[in-house]
């Protein structure tokens, strides 16, 4: 799968689909489409989550049983692979849409000032897949979802916008109905695609070797590769979901605390904190506004020449640069 667009700016959400192309007989306008939905990365403290929407002429159903379709997390990495490949020869029965929201932009919905939970997110990606699907000219007849949060409340959900369609929203769907072990296996195999090719344009030499394991909380390699990747300042790379309570943590105890002025007065040596979480107060009368360590200092042009601007390499990630002030 072509993932380069999302390598390019991994911190925006991306819509990747495969090469589906409908054939043109007369009577394929009576064609109708079974759709499954899945997801995969939804656990893990790393990478982006992706979420699938895999559609297949009901006709063509058998293929995916021949293709040896089912739960992703029952199948070997190699099955996964070799079935994902397999569809693009089945392009005129079967394809898929994809959404990978990106680890930056869950944790910033996450801990915005109006909360936007994982639960949401997903049911939200979920309807919008399905928008994708029909807009591209499919003839969904029914729709299969993997159930996030109640099964009831989610079909109730998906309904409502769509109440020509049956729908059907339960656990263990990807187990039950091949095809949402189809969409299983697109999600899975992308995500694992995303993550392997990941480039932690952060890290300095010294850190590019450390092994981050599982991507789960509870895995000891991923809480290691967590307290190493962490800078003090920047705290961690887009690779990192900042908003795990893993990872929150580990901000909490190890970064250096900032409180965050809403006015700002060079002249003020003490704060009067507003509403703000308990991990952005800092409880002192004498810290120094933000806005002191990025006052203007005086630096001449024969200075700047002997300076070394390197910058962090969060700075460097973001394609930031040192500013640098010049006296007339």
């Amino acid at each position: 799968m072509d993932i380069s667009e999302f390598e390019k700016n991994s911190l925006s959400n991306i819509i990747l689909r495969s090469s589906y192309i409908p054939t043109t007989n007369d009577n394929d306008t009576d064609k109708s489409f079974f759709l499954g939905i899945d997801e995969a990365g939804r656990g893990p403290v790393l990478g982006p989550m992706v979420y699938s929407a895999f559609f297949c002429d009901e006709n063509q159903l058998s293929i995916l049983k021949d293709l040896g379709c089912a739960d992703s997390k029952q199948l070997t990495e190699e099955s996964r692979s070799s079935i994902f490949a397999k569809y693009e020869q089945y392009k005129n029965y079967l394809g898929f849409i994809l959404k990978v929201l990106s680890p930056h932009m869950i944790s910033t919905c996450m801990l915005r000032r109006d909360k936007y939970n994982l639960n949401d997110m997903s049911h939200d990606a979920a309807l919008e897949l399905i928008q994708l699907v029909l807009d591209q000219g499919v003839n969904v007849k029914k729709i299969f979802v993997d159930t996030v949060g109640s099964p009831d409340t989610y079909a109730n959900k998906i309904r409502a916008r769509y109440p020509k369609i049956q729908i059907t929203v339960s656990k263990k769907a990807d187990s039950l109905y091949p095809i949402v072990s189809a969409s299983s296996i697109c999600a899975k195999v992308v995500r694992d695609q995303i993550v392997q090719n990941w480039q932690i344009h952060e890290f300095d030499d010294e850190k590019e070797s450390i092994e981050y394991g599982s991507g789960y909380p509870n895995d000891p390699k991923t809480k290691q590769f967590l307290i190493e990747s962490m800078d003090k300042i920047f705290g961690f790379p887009k690779f990192v979901r900042f908003s795990w309570s893993t990872a929150s943590t580990i901000i909490d105890n190890k970064c250096i605390k900032v409180t965050w002025d809403d006015h700002e007065n060079e002249n003020t040596t003490s704060i009067i904190p507003t509403k703000k979480r308990k991990s952005e107060v800092v409880e002192t009368t004498t810290t120094k506004t933000l806005f002191s360590y990025f006052s203007q200092k005086s630096v001449t042009k024969n200075d700047t020449g002997h300076r070394r601007i390197s910058g962090s390499h969060f700075f460097r990630a973001a394609h930031l640069k040192p500013a640098s002030f010049h006296c007339n």
